[in-house]
């Protein structure tokens, strides 16, 4: 009972903190302090483990996996995407600063030009788009695979998005409020989940810290079912019965840019096995 009242007031310290127009640094230290208070026995660097900071028993059988992991293959044949050259002779390299190499962490990002939040796998199809190729389907498994690929020549890279400017913080807003609103027939947030509920238990799966969770995407769930981050709000949506958004969408980006900005320092360990 002390337990659920202490959390219940850190609770509400958070959200006063959240509501009172403060900025994503003071919002992410707010977080920060939430789960210290609730998760003493967690580092700040294992936040990219997911629940699997919480399970020890869990961590050990995901070391295991992960020393000969059942998705190798899937990841090659984003490799194979990543290198085939484009008509006009270049490659997707061609469009990154070091070839791609750590990189990923600094998306998403807020384009300016176009007054939007920009995804990796925005980036990726506008860098197809600029040299003459068909753009990849969001959502697809051609996509999918691509970014698991992609993003792996960022692994350990320390995930460093920014947020600057009028614009750009409204969008971050935006994203925030999408995480904190209550939708559908059960009438859930993110939040409700990932910072009222986290390290509870919903059925047999153990509810994440926020901070981190977009550091370690796509994941191959069960060995082999790829999973983007995306692909895991419209599951989230479904299971708390709200309707779920597209692939891309406004609103999806924004969620993603402001739920990437809560992962900052920490380093990307992508792409991974979940039960």
């Amino acid at each position: 009972m002390r337990r659920r009242l202490t959390a219940f007031l850190a609770c509400l310290f958070l959200g006063a903190s959240l509501a009172a127009n403060a900025g994503p640094a003071e919002d992410r230290k707010a977080l920060t302090e939430h789960y210290k208070q609730r998760l003493p026995g967690v580092k700040f660097e294992d936040y990219v483990l997911g629940a699997l900071a919480l399970n020890k028993d869990a961590l050990d059988q995901y070391e295991s996996i992960m020393i000969f992991p059942p998705f190798v293959n899937d990841v090659d044949e984003g490799r194979k995407t990543w290198e085939k050259p484009f008509k006009n002779g270049k490659k997707l390299a061609s469009c990154f600063d070091g070839g791609g190499k750590n990189v990923a962490g600094n998306y998403p990002q807020f384009d300016n030009a176009s007054g939007k939040v920009v995804t990796f796998e925005g980036a990726l199809n506008a860098c197809l788009k600029a040299n003459g190729e068909a753009e990849l389907k969001y959502g697809s498994t051609v996509m999918g695979l691509l970014v698991s690929y992609t993003k792996s020549l960022s692994d350990g890279m320390k995930v460093n998005v920014k947020v600057e400017g009028p614009a750009a913080l409204a969008a971050y807003e935006k994203g925030k409020t999408h995480y904190y609103s209550r939708r559908g027939q059960l009438n859930f947030s993110c939040a409700t989940c990932h910072i009222d509920n986290v390290s509870n238990f919903v059925r047999s799966e153990q509810l994440s810290p926020m901070i981190g969770q977009a550091a370690h995407w796509p994941e191959f769930r069960a060995g082999t079912e790829l999973t983007t981050l995306q692909r895991r709000f419209q599951q989230c949506n479904s299971q708390t019965r709200a309707a779920p958004l597209e692939f891309n969408s406004e609103e999806y980006n924004n969620l993603e840019y402001f739920l990437t900005y809560m992962s900052n320092g920490l380093p990307m360990q992508t792409p991974v096995f979940r039960k």
